[in-house]
Order: structure tokens, then C-alpha cells, then sequence
């Protein structure tokens, strides 16, 4: 199962980008491929929180345009939401400690240990991931397996 950061979305979205471009053409090419596609409510409220924030730089969308968004990635079969089921902290507890976060990566770390419960790759162009040993993930915008 392809799982998918924020940022990649936001960078697919920000026409001001120097990724756009290539994120918008892998993006689109994944939620039509039939691939299992996962989408943590991590990353749909992160994408919602940059992208209809106006003092961020880049393409902002009104809080209707957003929802428009999400509701049409939602639409596909392949799509799925993914929340923290009955193993997620005991993967998230090593996952913290092995990578050694806090503050702001403790995001990272919910992240991982939601793609490790899930089984699937995270991809995502944040390199903080590999901080995490036993997760799974890729820079679909570099094809990098990692």
C-alpha cells in the first residue's frame, strides 16, 4: 500500500513549486493506477492546514475548494482512510525511542508507526523518515526506495 506525506500532496497543488510539475503528474498517476493508496487523517488535516493558510507562501484554496479536493481523492476506490487501530502504540513507543525524537517529529514518528501498523510505504519527500529503522519509504519525485 502506497501511503502518502502531506507534502507531496501540497507540493501537487502549489503551482509555485519547483516540484509541482513532477508531483502533479505522479499523484494523479496514483490515485487512477488501482494501487491500494492510503490516506492518513494526519496528512488530509495537514494538507487542509497549509493549503487554505494565506500567510504561507505558495497557491492557497478556499476552505470549499480544499474539501472539493479531499472529497474527490476520497471518491476513488482505491483510497483509503487510515486512522491508528489496537498496535499502534506499540509500534509508535519504538519507534519514538529508536529514532529519537521530540516536538515536532513525534509527528514523523505517528506517521511511521501508522504506515509499519498498516504495512504499507510512506512516500514522502521528508528525509527525517529515515530516522525510523523498520519503516518502509520512498521520494516517489526521485524513485528512490529507502
Amino acid at each position: 500500500m502506497i501511503i502518502l506525506d502531506a507534502n507531496i500532496l501540497l507540493y501537487a497543488y502549489d503551482s509555485s513549486s519547483t516540484l509541482h510539475v513532477r508531483a502533479r503528474s505522479w499523484i494523479e498517476h496514483v490515485f487512477s493506477e488501482g494501487e491500494p493508496l492510503g490516506l492518513p487523517w494526519q496528512t488530509v488535516a495537514a494538507f487542509l492546514r497549509v493549503i487554505t493558510n494565506p500567510k504561507l507562501r505558495g497557491d492557497c484554496f478556499t476552505v470549499e475548494e480544499a474539501v472539493t479536493i479531499v472529497d474527490k481523492w476520497l471518491a476513488q476506490p482505491n483510497v483509503r482512510l487510515l486512522a491508528p487501530g489496537d498496535r499502534h502504540w506499540s509500534i509508535l513507543k519504538p519507534a519514538m525511542v529508536d529514532g529519537q525524537v521530540r516536538g515536532p517529529l513525534i509527528t514523523d514518528a505517528q506517521l511511521a508507526a501508522l504506515t509499519m501498523e498498516y504495512g504499507g510505504v510512506l512516500h514522502t519527500t521528508d528525509r527525517d523518515f529515515a530516522r525510523f529503522p523498520r519503516l518502509r519509504w520512498m521520494n516517489p519525485l526521485q524513485t528512490t526506495v529507502l
